[in-house]
């Protein structure tokens, strides 16, 4: 470990005309107000066996070409009015879909109530083919929760169930859900656990920060 280095420093954000280093923006609508340069990455997830990895990336999804380990080039990038914080990816099983998920405002709010948007701090699906990114459809935790409740997408896996694409994951004060995106425009919850509130008359930051299976169990 003492001998590790930095062997390149790609510019995977780089306008290719410009030479503008910053080269994607957020489409962002909400949370952040005006549109903000993408220059940095929340969570990257890497698929080793199929030479790619899907960047979370504040204002963006991209998606990298790993082949070269050394040299990642990025393929394609995707963006969303609706989400105003790209926090983590995850591949399906096959590699032919992504799901990322959208931190509105740091989880430190209460975004899963009735009159929320049910695409704000949510789960985007993109199908994925040829190394190249379509919308699909989103995902939210279908439960109300209560203005007391910080809640919005957060961290999760998958769930290897052979023939199938499922996930779990966390929302904080939401709790988990799984969710079954195999029908990748029609994603449902197929499981859930809701512990309620920390204090019904405040909101207090906390809940379900992760959700991980191994081996038959949900930590």
């Amino acid at each position: 470990p003492q001998t590790a280095k930095i062997v390149s420093s790609p510019r995977v954000f780089m306008d290719a005309r410009s030479g503008e280093i910053a080269g994607l923006k957020s489409a962002a609508t909400h949370g952040k107000g005006t549109p903000s340069p993408t220059d940095q990455c929340h969570d990257i997830t890497v698929y080793s066996e199929i030479g790619l990895a899907a960047g979370a990336c504040s204002g963006n999804g991209i998606l990298l070409d790993i082949s070269d380990p050394a040299n990642p080039k990025r393929v394609d990038a995707v963006n969303d009015p609706n989400y105003s914080y790209w926090h983590s990816a995850a591949f399906s099983n096959d590699g032919k879909k992504v799901v990322y998920t959208d931190e509105w405002g740091g989880g430190l709010g209460a975004r899963c109530r009735a009159n929320d948007p049910n695409v704000w701090g949510a789960d985007a699906i993109f199908n994925l083919k040829d190394r190249k990114l379509s919308f699909a459809g989103y995902y939210k935790m279908p439960a109300a929760q209560a203005d007391s409740e910080n809640c919005v997408a957060h961290n999760g896996s998958l769930v290897p169930v052979p023939g199938r694409d499922i996930k779990v994951q966390a929302w904080y004060q939401g709790g988990i859900s799984v969710m079954d995106f195999t029908d990748a425009a029609h994603p449902v919850e197929i499981a859930y656990f809701d512990r309620g509130p920390i204090d019904p008359n405040m909101l207090v930051l906390g809940g379900s920060w992760s959700a991980y299976w191994y081996n038959g169990k949900i930590y």
